[in-house]
């Protein structure tokens, strides 16, 4: 008889993963889906495939899967399903999530074999929000055709800098050693080859630290870039900002719609976002790079206003950080092209965790660290530099704190609503408190930003056009 529990406040297995079960004789209780939930007994499914066909793959969260490992235990080079051909699949069963049920699909599957070291395991339902705890024996049974091995790393030996800024330089010096596979002993700018900061970004940066600066000033350095020029104005037209009669120039876009201060940081952010450009290899999953900047950029603007007066972090400079949050994911492209493949690839089958672990799993380093290091090499604001590299750390209280806390309560907050990649991850009350937000307040916040969903892409769109 299989056992389901009869919370009604929960939502049910899909009745296709139910029938399934049953016919396999496999007891199963319904658990809610809650971040506290043992990551050693929680499966990750996934569908992978190559030339010879698909192979289902099951291992416990508390893992990376390592597909060089994967290729070493198979002989084959596998690679996540692309996203089209899996959703048809779910779709196909009515199933929102991939349960990790090899009966399921016609593919063979490939097991971690720590797995069965589990009293029990949890696995997707198939309904979002929902788990199946099923018992050791009953999952081995569930497992009969299926090949165990050892492919994943433990995520507990795996440990991003988070809250080392001073190692920084050494641990990516220590990277690029290793890429280049030579021993390097010039300083780390002279090693990595990155682009000089543009003309119009060099103008603009001495324009904000300039109190004497106007709007004249900041019109003109925008109007000797026909590029930025035209993007600031388009910008201005957008319905987002539903500004009154026609924008006819830079100036009148500054005045009546934008303002200086949105101006001159929403032109550093282009303009430094144009130094480098979009990498063609892209995780399948992952949020356009423009468009999740947008949304991180407009979450904050909010976030921003909505905080007690007293304690608001200069908005500029805020807004600018969201924009720029995810720039060393553009770096480690550019200075790790061979292996920022491996790293798309490896965060196609890691969803259940936070691009870091697999940066410093395949380099030793994260783009939060290379991203950050990069904005002090261009003398930067240290506001911004220390809101990339601390933006995954929900408690630091360090020097600058609000800029930090303030991308990663917004990053969190997208990510609960599908936008962006990785896991959804708990926003902590006492990063609330720093911030004097409530938690409903930033709710409706996000809610309010994605009312304006179809107008923040359009202009994220404008971002990515061809200069």
């Amino acid at each position: 008889m299989t056992e389901v529990a009869l919370d009604t406040a929960t939502p049910h297995a899909p009745s296709v993963i139910r029938l399934l079960l049953e016919k396999l004789g496999v007891a199963f209780v319904e658990v809610p889906e809650y971040a506290d939930l043992p990551a050693a007994s929680r499966v990750q499914a996934i569908l992978l495939d190559d030339k010879v066909g698909a192979l289902m793959v099951l291992f416990p969260q508390s893992k990376l899967l390592d597909l060089d490992r994967l290729h070493e235990l198979t002989g084959r080079k596998l690679t996540a399903v692309p996203l089209p051909r899996l959703k048809s699949m779910l779709d196909k069963h009515q199933l929102k999530t991939l349960p990790a049920i090899p009966a399921l699909t016609s593919s063979p599957c490939q097991y971690e074999a720590k797995l069965l070291d589990n009293d029990y395991v949890l696995i997707q339902s198939g309904e979002s929000g929902l788990l199946l705890k099923i018992g050791r024996d009953d999952f081995k049974r569930m497992l009969s055709k299926a090949s165990a091995g050892t492919f994943g790393l433990a995520v507990r030996d795996i440990r991003p800098n988070l809250d080392r800024p001073a190692d920084d330089s050494k641990e990516i010096i220590t990277a690029v050693g290793a890429f280049t596979a030579r021993r390097i002993q010039k300083r780390l700018e002279e090693t990595i080859e990155i682009p000089p900061l543009a003309d119009t970004a060099q103008k603009i940066i001495k324009l904000r630290v300039d109190p004497n600066a106007s709007i004249d000033d900041i019109t003109g350095v925008v109007e000797t870039d026909p590029a930025l020029a035209a993007q600031v104005v388009s910008w201005a037209a957008s319905p987002y900002y539903a500004s009154p009669g026609k924008i006819r120039s830079v100036e009148d876009a500054i005045v009546r719609v934008l303002g200086f201060d949105l101006v001159i940081n929403l032109a550093l952010g282009l303009a430094l976002g144009k130094t480098l450009s979009l990498p063609k290899d892209n995780p399948q999953q992952a949020t356009p790079y423009w468009q999740q900047s947008i949304y991180t950029a407009a979450v904050i603007e909010g976030l921003t206003r909505a905080m007690p007066r007293a304690e608001r972090p200069e908005a500029g400079l805020t807004y600018l950080a969201g924009l720029l949050h995810n720039f060393g994911y553009l770096l480690l492209a550019h200075v790790f092209p061979p292996h920022f493949s491996l790293i798309c690839r490896h965060l196609e089958v890691n969803p259940h965790l936070c691009h870091s672990y697999v940066e410093k799993h395949l380099l030793g380093i994260s783009r939060e660290q290379i991203g950050a290091w990069l904005m002090k090499l261009w003398d930067m604001p240290d506001e911004l530099s220390t809101a990339l590299r601390f933006q995954h750390d929900p408690a630091y209280e360090g020097e600058y704190a609000a800029y930090p806390n303030l991308v990663c309560l917004a990053v969190r907050l997208l990510r609960s609503r599908g936008i962006g990649s990785g896991p959804v991850e708990e926003i902590p009350d006492a990063l609330l408190e720093r911030l004097g937000l409530t938690r409903g307040k930033a709710e409706e916040v996000v809610n309010k930003v994605l009312e304006a969903e179809a107008l923040l892409r359009e202009l994220a769109s404008q971002f990515q056009a061809p200069d």
